[in-house]
């Protein structure tokens, strides 16, 4: 069955679940230390929220946080890839952003270093899931 030729397919990823152990030590982290915006903070049951933070000025997806349920996720909390790099976070201004995070006392993993596409460091967050900081070259 092919899409109808008037008819463009319009996708999107909305959002990206991150495990977390706790739900307010992440929004606490994410607003506060990171400076994303608290979307959405909805109870579904007596221990299930739905919580959703973005980056400033952010269009596109944005971070679910999910508080582990059971044992399996909680292995998962900080280490979500395997320890390659999980979320890259775009920037038009690094050294802003940067400063930010050591004056938060956030975890820099890789130094800042220039590369062929754009300025780059690598964090933590508070679970240890790694982050780029990434300003892209002008072009």
């Amino acid at each position: 069955m092919g899409k109808p030729k008037n008819n463009p397919v319009r996708q999107k990823i909305a959002h990206i679940t991150l495990v977390v152990d706790d739900y307010d030590d992440a929004i606490i982290f994410y607003t506060k230390k990171l400076g994303f915006q608290l979307v959405e903070d909805t109870p579904l049951s007596s221990t299930k929220r739905w919580v959703l933070v973005k980056p400033p000025g952010e269009e596109g997806a944005g971070l679910l946080l999910a508080k582990a349920a059971n044992i399996k996720q909680r292995e998962c909390i900080g280490n979500q890839t395997g320890g390659r790099v999980f979320l890259f976070l775009y920037t038009d201004d690094f050294e802003r952003d940067y400063t930010n995070l050591i004056d938060n006392n956030i975890k820099i993993v890789r130094q800042p270093s220039i590369e062929e596409y754009g300025k780059v460091a690598v964090f933590e967050d508070l679970y240890g899931n790694q982050w780029d900081l990434l300003e892209p070259k002008k072009k």
